[in-house]
């Protein structure tokens, strides 16, 4: 069975791996760069909110979120959510935090097609979500009985869509990021190290979103293996 595959079990344990490092180190990184303050003495909020309206857009309203890393942009009901700490502060890490937030904002009120793509995704994932695995687990287990492969090449199919999602998500967060970075040089929201320390910031952000494409690849090429294995038997 696949749970008890060493090449499988080695794939789950180098993206983990990886995935936890990244992760580690963007927590560091906004760590840091929150102790480096901007001389404008502007906070998330506020910068969030000129950003926004320097780019015409007035009827999206910045409002605070519970946790940390929790910041959203919501396009259901136009909100850009800012976690407590991106919110109230004045660091270059709240900058980055909240520009980022509001390039997704103007990408939803300019109809940024890598966005709409994305977001008519949503439906056929939620629902591909709910029985991915089990197909894939009972796929498996007749393709090891029998050799037929129908079912679990559903359940291939259907991770599938998880994967494309990851990839989709990929040019819409990058394109956020330079947004926003272009956003705040140009506007003098940051300068020299604040800037620099801002670019920083969301390089490592994106970073999560690469880790997670790649592990969702790596397992997708392992599912396709592994039916290939039990249809040439």
């Amino acid at each position: 069975m696949i749970g008890f595959d060493p090449l499988y079990m080695l794939i789950l344990a180098a993206t983990m791996g990886i995935s936890w490092l990244v992760s580690n180190r963007l927590q560091s990184k906004f760590k840091q760069y929150s102790k480096v303050p901007l001389r404008n003495g502007m906070s998330g909020k506020d910068i969030a909110e000129k950003m926004l309206h320097d780019n015409g857009i007035y009827d999206v309203k910045v409002i605070s979120t519970p946790g940390q890393l929790t910041d959203h942009y919501n396009p259901t009901n136009k909100t850009v959510n800012l976690s407590d700490w991106v919110y109230d502060q004045n660091s270059a890490a709240a900058a980055a935090v909240a520009a980022h937030e509001c390039g997704h904002a103007i990408q939803h009120a300019t109809a940024y097609s890598w966005l709409q793509f994305r977001s008519k995704m949503v439906p056929t994932l939620q629902i591909s979500s709910k029985f991915t695995n089990w197909i894939l687990m009972a796929g498996f287990a007749v393709a090891a009985m029998s050799g037929n492969v129908t079912v679990l090449a559903i359940g291939i199919g259907l991770f599938a869509i998880t994967t494309l999602f990851a990839f989709v998500t990929l040019p819409v967060e990058f394109d956020a990021s330079k947004r926003a970075l272009v956003w705040l040089n140009g506007a003098g929201i940051t300068a020299g190290q604040e800037h620099e320390a801002a670019k920083d910031a969301l390089k490592w952000a994106a970073m999560t979103y690469v880790v997670a494409a790649i592990a969702s690849l790596a397992q997708l090429m392992y599912f396709v293996f592994r039916m290939m294995q039990y249809r040439d038997r």
